[in-house]
């Protein structure tokens, strides 16, 4: 019940965000389940995949994924993923989860200023005044090599951050694709999906190949629970003001990440 609850509450976060959700899931299974770090890496990358899938494919079916975009960053994101699941392996586990709150500090920090900036001008860009790559008149990306190595520097550097912290990487994803390839934010969320989706397929076959093991029982019921937690986070959004909404995970995050570090320290 209780790996259910917390899958619930991972997918309730993902939902009502769009994102930084799935920064819960490694506290909560390691304290909330007492269950090793690096277990609950692989454990977080699959519930955070499965996830993705189900989003992805509303999102795909209502047009609002860019599938080439995408995959440039998700090939990029399989490639740094195993990096960052072989650097698990060479971290201490203290060391580990203190870097985990660092990166949990940084995820807040981001989404309160997002919030605070989406409150006070509405309609306006929240992340930089144009994109660095450009496109058509139709709207088509022009993807040139400048482009295409600036995307997928991006996408190495989210599949490192996946693969060591259990992470999907959508708070680093969505702003990257609206900043640096000019992609509307509707259709960057759809398209985030798509990424994390194959990033947490690579994270969690990097972990197997590694000889870690993700126990099934736990992983299956967290992933069910972060699938009914994310339709009811999706509903209850439609009610909510987003700017308030993610002001108020900022601060949960922030809780989260300080007692990570008193255990972790203490």
């Amino acid at each position: 019940m209780l790996s259910l609850t917390f899958g619930a509450v991972v997918g309730l976060s993902l939902g009502l965000t769009g994102g930084g959700g799935a920064i819960f899931a490694v506290p909560l299974l390691v304290y909330g389940l007492s269950i090793d770090p690096r277990q609950a890496v692989g454990i977080s990358l699959a519930a955070v995949g499965t996830t993705s899938l189900v989003g992805f494919l509303g999102r795909w079916k209502a047009g609002q994924v860019e599938v080439q975009t995408g995959l440039i960053f998700a090939v990029a994101g399989m490639i740094g993923a195993p990096i960052g699941s072989w650097l698990t392996a060479k971290i201490p586990e203290a060391l580990l989860l203190t870097l985990f709150a660092l990166l949990m500090l940084v995820v807040a920090a981001r989404m309160w200023h997002r919030a605070y900036a989406t409150s006070i001008m509405p309609n306006c860009p929240t992340d930089a005044d144009g994109p660095t790559c450009r496109r058509d008149a139709e709207g088509v990306l022009r993807l040139n090599s400048p482009c295409a190595v600036l995307l997928g520097s991006v996408g190495v550097l989210t599949g490192v951050l996946s693969g060591l912290f259990g992470v999907g990487g959508g708070f680093v994803i969505v702003p990257a694709l609206v900043l640096f390839s000019g992609m509307a934010i509707h259709r960057a969320v759809g398209t985030s999906l798509l990424v994390i989706m194959l990033i947490s397929a690579s994270g969690v076959a990097s972990h197997l190949w590694a000889g870690r093991e993700i126990p099934l029982d736990t992983t299956l019921l967290f992933v069910g629970g972060g699938v009914i937690g994310m339709f009811a986070g999706i509903r209850v959004s439609r009610y909510l003001s987003g700017p308030s909404l993610q002001k108020v995970f900022a601060v949960a995050i922030v809780a989260v990440a300080v007692f990570v570090i008193g255990r972790t320290t203490l």
